[in-house]
């Protein structure tokens, strides 16, 4: 039998979320042990809700705690880089909420504390799982769908005034960015998850929805390393929400279901050319099993990792491909230039993306 691993959840806001999507459906392998969290009333309604009873105010506890296996950081952005750091130094198993870090150089330190740590890191990128994107990853993985052509991303959703009264959103020193780094981050990933990685990216960002510091509007024009063209477009100001990612191959077209917060969960459209591809590609997907979508197969793969019987799901190469996407993407829109990707400690923003005014 699996053993089940004792977690401390940091940051009750979205580390809620963890609990019912990921630990809970995932009882024979996981048991949430403590909450840490700074503001003690949400902390106790949490606790009260999942029967938590260890419950720390302070980070640095946790990490003397020797029956806690895993270390989940959902903290705002601004405090990922040191936890992590200091979780993987205590001998940790760690699991960290998107964006990891902010900036080039601190995911670079940490692939490098990572090789020397006992445990495992994984990033949060739970858009990643479920049965529509898993089969269209099947497919392209199998080499039906062919050479790339093009795709596209829109991530339409919508973020008001009371959003924005949480008081670490919308400013550049605490959340680090805004729908570039906060919300299309995910869909984001999905398209080079399947895409493949980026050569070179146009990009403009603008504020242009609410009265903040970071960008609520973006939008790229892209070249794959594949030679395929692409385009960004989000925005924090659509009456509606969606997430749609389209992409264009030689034999197929893929379409994501439209769901803005689980485009995993339902099956893709996945389009073949003609009937010889269409056999192939159901020939492959016949004795299909359900992935469950979001967290709760993100956190059963990691397990697995743990265990030693798969690889992570999600990598700190993920996260830095990632912050690459973004760190190119302001610099291109602040300079109206074309940035060349991969990015090194050479380039400009390797610090720091965050405008030297708001460090």
């Amino acid at each position: 039998m699996s053993r089940i691993l004792n977690v401390a959840i940091v940051g009750c806001g979205i580390g809620r979320s963890h609990i019912v999507e990921g630990y809970q459906p995932n009882s024979d392998k996981f048991k949430v042990l403590a909450l840490c969290d700074l503001d003690a009333e949400r902390m106790a309604k949490v606790g009260d809700e999942f029967g938590v009873e260890r419950r720390i105010t302070n980070f640095d506890d946790l990490l003397t705690m020797d029956d806690i296996d895993i270390i989940d950081v959902c903290t705002p952005p601004g405090v990922h880089y040191s936890m992590v750091i200091k979780a993987l130094e205590a001998g940790k198993h760690v699991v960290c909420e998107k964006p990891l870090v902010g900036s080039l150089r601190q995911v670079d330190e940490i692939m490098e504390a990572e090789k020397k740590a006992k445990g495992l890191l994984m990033p949060v990128f739970q858009y990643r799982f479920g049965d529509g994107i898993e089969q269209a990853k099947a497919v392209i993985d199998a080499g039906l769908a062919g050479k790339p052509y093009a795709g596209t991303v829109e991530t339409m959703w919508r973020r008001e005034a009371p959003y924005y009264a949480v008081p670490w959103r919308g400013k550049w020193k605490t959340e680090l960015g805004g729908v570039l780094m906060g919300h299309a981050i995910h869909p984001h990933d999905i398209f080079t998850y399947l895409m493949g990685d980026i050569a070179r990216i146009f990009g403009r960002v603008a504020t242009r929805v609410n009265p903040i510091e970071v960008e609520d509007t973006i939008s790229a024009s892209l070249e794959m390393q594949s030679g395929a063209l692409a385009s960004f477009t989000a925005t924090l100001g659509s009456v509606d929400e969606i997430t749609r990612i389209r992409l264009q191959f030689e034999h197929v077209t893929i379409e994501s279901d439209h769901a803005p917060y689980n485009p995993g969960k339902e099956l893709w459209k996945i389009l073949p050319r003609n009937d010889e591809v269409k056999a192939k590609i159901d020939a492959l997907l016949a004795n299909w099993t359900h992935v469950p979508s979001r967290f709760q197969t993100q956190m059963v793969r990691f397990h697995e990792a743990i265990e030693g019987k798969r690889p992570l799901p999600v990598t700190s190469a993920d996260s830095r491909r990632s912050l690459e996407l973004v760190t190119a993407f302001y610099h291109s829109s602040s300079t109206h230039q074309e940035v060349v990707l991969p990015l090194g400690p050479d380039h400009p923003l390797y610090e720091s993306w965050v405008p030297a005014a708001f460090r």
